[in-house]
């Protein structure tokens, strides 16, 4: 017999003058990149409500500014406000983890 286990998760609400500041890095116009283009937009839409700024950077134009937050894979999204930095590698087509790796959605 299967246990299932159940995680608690709960939103966490921004602070009334939480702004949050976010860099993705791509590289071109791959379908990876256009995908976290899209993720990320409807992520921010859905739970920051306009509290976001989005700086889409890309690698292909200006690969010197790769090494500033240490890019190392892309796409990646850097949170840069509030803090602490931090990074997520990927498309973000797994909402639950960007949240959790956001700092958004926390487990209990």
């Amino acid at each position: 017999m299967k246990k299932t286990v159940r995680k608690n998760r709960r939103i966490t609400k921004a602070a009334p003058g939480n702004f949050w500041e976010l860099r993705l890095y791509i590289a071109g116009q791959t379908p990876n990149s256009i995908a976290a283009i899209a993720n990320l937009k409807k992520i921010c839409e859905d739970q920051l409500k306009g509290k976001y700024r989005i700086e889409v950077i890309d690698l292909l134009k200006k690969p010197q500014l790769a090494k500033g937050d240490q890019i190392v894979a892309i796409p990646t999204l850097v949170r840069r406000l509030p803090p602490p930095v931090k990074k997520i590698v990927g498309n973000l087509s797994r909402t639950e983890r960007a949240l959790v790796g956001l700092d958004i959605l926390r487990a209990r």
